[in-house]
């Protein structure tokens, strides 16, 4: 049985690694390393911050000085690094947009997790960190469904990510999807306000007077004989929210597994149509490094373009 062995580590709290619970930087620095084994060696007082204990709570200043114990634990065959050899990996490359010194915009595939878990070896956050080895941080600033494709948006800096996640949280990020629902849409059918509740046992969402205020803004694109495209912006970010609003009034969304309608699968299916048809095509930000505005749009996979053609013909 392998082992993962750490050397012990000494590492300077600068501006941008300050403002994190010591935890979550420990889960950073020692990323083959289970939770449990963290919190257990912050709990016994091997981890020091300035030569004294700390509580997994405590958050990192800049200036502080981290002593990070030797961890040593059998290697689990399943836990190898991403390769990049993979096909899915090496995809991804040819599907980044955009990147700096600051943050990474991917036009991430349908049927890609964003990151891995529950089942899956690996997702988009875990396949960049192999595309890019040399980086010392990458996170998600946001999540999309792992069945959407679209625009997901990577930090590559505390700082920048900490500016990011403060945009859509005061939900001045400005997004919109693409998608194609069921029906004849009502071009007066602008806004659909609903408040989600998502059950944890099975993460299903339904509407319901007790869940999250939410809402989402509608403008119809392209009407089609038993289809409507349309253009969804979520002011909010509840889970599967557009999906659960379109199903809310009566239009649910092509080839969605948990809220869709079989009948309108099986129509789309015959114009090549096997995936979900909601695309995050759009987004608009602030950029952490300049406080410029900027935007960014994702093309369609030519799937979903096909699709389009074929129901106009």
């Amino acid at each position: 049985m392998s082992e993962i062995r750490t050397k012990v580590q000494f590492v300077d709290i600068d501006e941008d690694m300050a403002g994190q619970r010591i935890d979550n930087f420990l889960r950073g620095q020692l990323k083959n390393i289970p939770k449990s084994v963290v919190y257990r060696i912050v709990r016994k007082g091997e981890v020091r911050v300035n030569k004294k204990r700390v509580k997994a709570e405590y958050k990192l200043k800049a200036g502080d000085m981290v002593r990070i114990p030797p961890v040593t634990m059998e290697e689990k065959t399943d836990d190898a690094p991403v390769s990049t050899k993979l096909s899915k990996v090496a995809e991804l490359e040819e599907k980044i947009i955009y990147e700096d010194d600051h943050l990474l915009v991917l036009n991430k595939p349908s049927g890609t997790a964003v990151h891995g878990g529950s089942g899956l070896k690996f997702g988009a956050i875990e396949a960049l960190r192999a595309l890019r080895p040399q980086a010392r941080f990458l996170e998600l600033v946001h999540r999309i469904d792992r069945d959407t494709s679209g625009i997901l948006l990577v930090a590559k800096k505390r700082s920048a990510l900490r500016h990011l996640q403060a945009q859509f949280r005061e939900k001045t990020v400005r997004k919109y999807y693409f998608a194609l629902v069921m029906g004849q849409w009502k071009p007066s059918c602008k806004v659909v306000k609903a408040p989600l509740l998502k059950n944890e046992v099975n993460s299903i969402v339904r509407v319901n007077p007790n869940g999250k205020p939410s809402e989402t803004r509608f403008k119809v694109l392209e009407q089609f004989e038993h289809a409507t495209l349309v253009q969804a912006s979520p002011i909010t970010g509840r889970t599967h929210q557009i999906r659960v609003h379109t199903q809310y009034t009566g239009h649910p969304i092509a080839w969605d597994d948990r809220y869709g309608d079989r009948r309108f699968d099986a129509y789309t299916g015959k114009f090549g149509l096997d995936r979900l048809f909601l695309h995050a095509a759009h987004i608009q930000f602030i950029h952490p490094a300049n406080d410029e505005k900027v935007e960014f749009d994702a093309d369609m996979e030519g799937k979903l373009l096909r699709t389009i053609e074929k129901l106009r013909n």
